[in-house]
């Protein structure tokens, strides 16, 4: 659908009607100040784990949090009476409709955080956790073996310089891509994108082999989409259209795969993550998550404490089980013939496909200005072939990459 290089003619899109673009102008500016991400993400992870480890492991220690929006009401209101209904277009209707409504269970998530009714509010936004899913990460983590050995050989600095040369990369093959970097020492992961700043923790510690994927998974999937969705009329493929976060996870972890180093346990923590968030949906703790990681499904330590923690976010958030689902139909998808290039429009769900390719034809959209690093490498062909034809559970590369490829 596109190349690589900045020599092409860049199409012009059809600029969306007065009424569609007022409230698509408008949703994109709440969904900013909707950061529900950072909401609930709990502060300084290093204190939380000795607090834990001190208690013997037996009591959750307490989560701690940035202060809440103080105009949560007054952004519910807006969102509220923004014209959805005036908008003539049925296809654009459909899509921003979805998207006021989704916003409004943002908010409802944020507001009942660490009270009563935050799991219902999860569920509501991100789904529960389906039987079959539950099914396919107990699997995973039966029969999926551990990659090689890898010590955490690279820190901050290693980290911080492969992200400025991707950056430089990209703005090679287009001048206006942006994002914003932040090194934070009090991050509860190590690597996040939310809203066009890509967070990275100062303390980061990991295996040089995995640079490289992981970069492909923030930048190569989430910073790629939103620069492609920022170039489109409808600004909700910039900032996500409604029920994005699966597809844009499974993306994630499938370039991770394409990149050249998707190793078994990183598969397995994604399952840890369905379990976790099962069982933190059934109103289970931090201790009882970690002892059934950790001693029943045999991950380390630091692995088990994160996905635990990860699950109990704001009293049990079942978001982590998006990256197993979305990987899992992402793989369908490709197994049906899908077209990888149009995963790049932007930021929306699987389903939206079709919506998306009636308004491509018509104008409202035009295809994707830039395609992931690794879609340049020379072998890329091969494995996306490869991830055709592969099924979720033995989607992982058992050795390391003698050099990298992406």
């Amino acid at each position: 659908m596109t190349s690589h290089t900045r020599e092409r003619p860049r199409p012009e899109v059809r600029a969306l009607p007065a009424t569609a673009a007022h409230v698509d102008a408008a949703l994109a500016r709440l969904d900013a100040r909707l950061d529900w991400l950072v909401a609930l993400s709990p502060l300084d992870g290093d204190a939380l784990w000795r607090a834990f480890d001190d208690g013997g492991r037996r009591h959750e220690p307490p989560l701690r949090y940035v202060d809440l929006d103080d105009d949560l009401h007054a952004i519910r209101d807006e969102l509220a009476a923004l014209p959805v209904g005036a908008i003539d277009v049925p296809a654009l209707r459909t899509l921003l409709a979805e998207k006021q409504q989704e916003l409004g269970r943002m908010i409802d998530l944020v507001q009942r955080r660490d009270q009563p009714g935050f799991i219902d509010a999860s569920v509501a936004l991100f789904g529960g956790v389906e039987p079959e899913l539950l099914e396919l990460a107990e699997r995973i983590l039966d029969q999926v073996p551990d990659g090689d050995p890898l010590v955490a050989d690279a820190g901050i600095d290693e980290m911080r310089s492969a992200v400025d040369a991707e950056i430089a990369w990209y703005r090679a093959q287009a001048p206006d891509f942006h994002i914003d970097v932040v090194v934070d020492t009090d991050l509860n992961s190590m690597l996040m994108v939310s809203h066009g700043t890509f967070y990275i923790d100062g303390n980061i510690r990991l295996p040089r082999a995995r640079i490289d994927p992981l970069i492909q998974h923030e930048i190569g999937t989430h910073v790629v989409t939103r620069h492609n969705g920022r170039r489109q009329a409808l600004r909700q493929l910039e900032v996500g259209l409604a029920r994005y976060d699966p597809m844009q996870e499974g993306l994630g972890v499938l370039s991770e795969f394409l990149a050249g180093y998707l190793p078994g346990e990183r598969l397995r923590v994604l399952a840890a993550r369905v379990v976790a968030a099962a069982m933190a949906a059934d109103g289970q703790g931090l201790p009882a998550i970690f002892a059934c990681l950790h001693e029943a499904h045999g991950l380390p330590t630091d692995d088990a404490f994160d996905v635990a923690v990860r699950a109990r976010r704001g009293g049990g958030l079942t978001k982590d089980a998006v990256y197993l689902r979305g990987l899992r139909d992402l793989l369908t998808y490709l197994e049906a013939g899908g077209e990888f290039d149009a995963l790049f429009l932007g930021k929306f769900a699987l389903p939206h496909l079709e919506q998306l390719d009636a308004l491509l034809d018509e104008g409202w959209i035009v295809p994707p200005d830039l395609l992931p690093r690794y879609a340049a490498a020379e072998d890329f062909g091969r494995r996306l072939e490869v991830c055709r034809r592969t099924p979720v559970d033995r989607l992982f590369q058992t050795h390391r990459p003698t050099e990298q490829t992406a």
